[in-house]
């Protein structure tokens, strides 16, 4: 499975810049890869005064051109999230799409970030469901869940093989960042895909160093802290190699985590 991690620099108060930029980024690497992967809130950036009027809907035109997309190149999507309304409240939502442009899965930011009081912009999610998507179980998270290895367990115990996280990551948290990528790849034997965006807020400069990290725990693709799009070979056969050797998921005392 060839991956690309659309590590895109994203724009404070300007959503028409942002959104445009993302789909060159998707028409350009879609025709190259079986799944491409964006940041987090990379429509509007963390620019969240405006969702009354910036949010998404299901029959949203950038939805729309996205399926439309994977399905012209059959290339998968997992459109890092957006600011998504439904039934009067608004999500940050992470939006899976196969490559016949189908959405299989919507997951909604479950842990919502206290500190920055996302939950005066955002209602918390309840989906722990992991998913198929091209034939593959995958689970989706984002940013702040890194912080919570619960969830990725839930979706790895669910046969999750590839756990994407989006982000907006701060450069004064990103030690942080490689650390909870590379434990939750490690101690669920799963593929883990942070993708992070570039950029500032308010003068805070983002992390960056979108990667790929293998279910040994080993970063196997890493970007620098600019824009950029890398590209990896992710082997799902490397998850069977690591837990003949040593399986941790078969040992997990069930009963602690309901």
């Amino acid at each position: 499975m060839k991956i690309a991690l659309l590590q895109l620099a994203v724009l404070e108060k300007n959503k028409e810049a942002n959104v445009a930029h993302g789909l060159q980024l998707v028409r350009e690497n879609a025709p190259d890869h079986d799944v491409l992967v964006l940041p987090e809130v990379w429509t509007t950036g963390y620019s969240l005064g405006h969702l009354d009027t910036e949010a998404e809907t299901e029959a949203s035109p950038v939805l729309a051109e996205l399926q439309k997309l994977a399905r012209e190149h059959e290339c998968a999507i997992v459109a890092g999230s957006v600011p998504m309304r439904r039934e009067g409240k608004v999500y940050n939502t992470s939006v899976a799409i196969d490559k016949t442009g189908t959405i299989v899965n919507m997951y909604d930011k479950v842990h919502l970030f206290g500190l920055f009081n996302e939950e005066r912009f955002f209602a918390p999610g309840n989906n722990f469901k992991a998913y198929e998507l091209d034939g593959v179980c995958c689970g989706s998270t984002i940013c702040y869940d890194l912080r919570f290895p619960e969830l990725f367990r839930h979706l790895a115990l669910q046969g999750a093989q590839i756990l994407f996280c989006p982000a907006e990551w701060p450069t004064a948290r990103g030690d942080i960042w490689r650390l909870l990528a590379q434990a939750r790849a490690a101690e669920n034997h799963t593929f883990v895909v942070a993708v992070n965006c570039a950029g500032t807020f308010k003068g805070a400069p983002f992390y960056g160093h979108s990667m790929v990290v293998a279910p040994s725990g080993k970063i196997v693709a890493e970007a620098g802290s600019e824009e950029e799009v890398i590209s990896c070979e992710l082997d799902l056969a490397e998850i069977a190699k690591v837990r003949n050797r040593l399986n941790a998921l078969a040992d997990v005392r069930k009963e602690l985590i309901h």
